[in-house]
């Protein structure tokens, strides 16, 4: 069995390792979520640029590729718009031709636009992503290594739409990202690892209980071993020591009178004794039969099956009074359950007590119903039921268990010459009944579990 200990351990590693995954998986998205609120922002920097400094500065002369009107386009970019991370701007028309750059090589010069940023242009929209420094109107942007690029359309006063594209250095992307993980990280991480020792109590808790379950199971297991191997001794001994024993004595018997060659009395006196051996024998096996297979209680009922084991005791000589009330309510595994305490508590009382008189009686009162038996026999010490259990021996002890299960208590009451009484209690009604009884067999099923009180 493994032990608390291992089982909690197991089961810190398994959450720690669930916690390292879920760090990996909120870092990732922190750093995500930093990246497109950084990308956001330099989209809304570009925009604001757009219309608030590029379009008031847009002539046909700047267009046209006039000197003058680039120099004053250029002062006004390097004084509002380049500046912190942003590295490059660039103003196109729709052919393709870079009518402004602050890279002046650049002026003049045409390219091909690729399908998006055409579409902002057309559009009058706002784009951006990470710059292709492969392309060759970038080759003097590789020296900043990689950079966002935000395009947006304008509009020029003669209704011309340009495209107007700026560079941001991809490192303030990076740091946005960064700085978001950093400023959710301690409190996500401290809210995992605090869930985490707060699962560990509860673990252990529950590795505690699992292993108890374990332990009753194993012992209910031992026990239904011990109960179905002394059964079968109990059932041995009883037809070697008794039917076997009887019909031994008659064939003898009967040997005798055919060899002596009696007369017709001798001859009718052998016969009316191994009858009544015979008959005597035949009870026994009814009430083994009974101890080994127990009645159908769905079809026959309890009171019949209570009556086939008193009539069992009274062939042995002991007077049996029994009292049943209506007993057609109780689930089968109510019945079951008192079935085999009345067939165990007789069998002791047949086995242990001497008694001339045994009282069986069934009530039903206030949802319960319950079996009680008397006997006067010779009673026992209360000690006696815990020395025989620690001895190997169950009986009704190993009953009480089941019938706990069922909500209900068994309660022996006895003292040295002063009888034994046995009290049954369990629900009418049990909801749980049938799905126990789907898992094992308690009673009325199969061997009994003792020969013991």
């Amino acid at each position: 069995m493994t032990s608390t200990v291992g089982l909690v351990a197991r089961f810190t590693a398994v959450g720690v390792a669930v916690l390292a995954g879920l760090a990996a998986l909120l870092a990732l998205a922190a750093r995500q979520a930093g990246v497109e609120q950084a990308t956001e922002s330099a989209s809304e920097v570009a925009f604001v640029t757009a219309k608030g400094v590029v379009e008031p500065r847009l002539d046909k002369a700047l267009i046209d590729g006039d000197p003058a009107a680039r120099a004053a386009f250029d002062r006004a970019m390097r004084q509002y718009v380049l500046a912190g991370s942003l590295v490059r701007v660039k103003l196109w028309d729709e052919s393709g031709r870079i009518i402004y750059s602050d890279q002046a090589g650049l002026d003049g010069t045409t390219w091909e636009l690729e399908e998006e940023e055409l579409e902002a242009l057309r559009e009058q929209r706002i784009d951006s992503e990470v710059s292709d420094l492969s392309r060759p109107e970038n080759r003097f942007e590789v020296r900043y290594g990689k950079l966002l690029e935000v395009y947006a359309g304008v509009r020029a006063p003669t209704g011309q739409r340009l495209l107007f594209e700026v560079y941001f250095r991809y490192d303030a992307v990076d740091q946005a990202g960064q700085a978001a993980w950093h400023k959710f990280a301690p409190i996500a991480l401290g809210a995992l690892v605090a869930l985490q020792l707060v699962q560990i109590p509860l673990a252990w808790s529950l590795a505690r209980r699992v292993q108890r379950q374990q332990r009753e199971r194993e012992r209910l297991l031992r026990h239904a071993v011990d109960a179905s191997d002394s059964e079968r001794r109990r059932i041995a001994g009883e037809l070697h020591d008794g039917v076997v024993q009887q019909l031994t004595g008659i064939t003898y018997a009967l040997d005798a009178a055919r060899l002596g060659k009696p007369d017709e009395s001798q001859r009718a006196e052998v016969i009316s004794q191994a009858a009544a051996d015979l008959r005597t024998g035949i009870g026994q096996l009814r009430s083994l039969l009974v101890d080994i297979y127990p009645p159908n209680l769905d079809e026959e009922g309890l009171a019949s099956a209570l009556a086939e084991l008193a009539a069992g005791l009274e062939r042995t000589g002991v007077g049996v009074t029994l009292d049943v009330a209506d007993t057609e309510r109780l689930t089968p595994v109510t019945a079951g359950l008192l079935f085999r305490t009345a067939q165990e508590a007789l069998r002791n009382v047949s086995a242990h007590s001497g008694a001339s008189q045994v009282d069986i009686k069934v009530v039903e009162e206030g949802g319960m119903v319950r079996l009680v038996i008397d006997d006067d026999g010779r009673g026992f010490d209360g000690d006696l039921i815990a020395e025989r259990a620690e001895g190997g021996h169950f009986g009704l002890r190993a009953l009480s268990d089941l019938i706990s299960d069922a909500r209900g208590r068994l309660v022996i009451r006895s003292a040295p010459a002063a009888g034994t009484r046995v009290e049954a209690e369990v629900p009418v009604h049990d909801p749980g009944a049938d799905r126990r009884r789907s898992r094992r067999r308690p009673a009325g099923v199969g061997a009994a579990p003792g020969d013991d009180r």
